[in-house]
């Protein structure tokens, strides 16, 4: 494998500082025997991942299964690279004091601002790779005049 373009394994600190520079990523979560993924707006606070949610499909997911992946990524504003941050663990809901905290996060809603029920979820691993893309975006725009 051409080494200019393997995939770079990233620590453990450069992946939680991925997370805290975003605050938009996938959960995937189990409801009764299937697999489900949802987009979510996030904060990261004391090594768990907080969001909101109304009621619905992903706060019964967490209820009755915790173990929770969650996922981020980017590609580079020049398409050359790109990155993915992946989390596994155990979502909680958080109640009284806890979940009041979650006032003092950056957490936007991009949608409906009646999510009342506050979700972390505690990681238990984290990893992440960086990616020097095969085939660039300029390679696959056709040449400007």
């Amino acid at each position: 494998m051409d080494t200019s373009t393997a995939p770079r394994i990233l620590g453990e600190t450069e992946c939680w500082q991925l997370l805290e520079q975003e605050e938009f990523g996938r959960m995937a979560y189990h409801l009764a025997d299937e697999v489900h993924i949802a987009p979510v707006n996030y904060a990261v606070d004391h090594g768990r991942i907080v969001f909101r949610t109304a009621e619905g499909s992903k706060l019964l997911g967490v209820v009755m299964n915790e173990d929770v992946a969650f996922e981020i990524d980017r590609i580079d504003d020049e398409f050359e690279s790109a990155w993915s941050v992946i989390a596994r663990g155990r979502a909680q809901i958080l109640e009284g004091e806890e979940a009041r905290d979650a006032d003092n996060l950056r957490l936007r809603p991009w949608t409906s601002p009646d999510k009342h029920n506050v979700v972390a979820i505690a990681v238990e691993e984290i990893s992440g790779r960086r990616f020097h893309l095969a085939r660039p975006w300029r390679h696959m725009r056709p040449e400007e005049d």
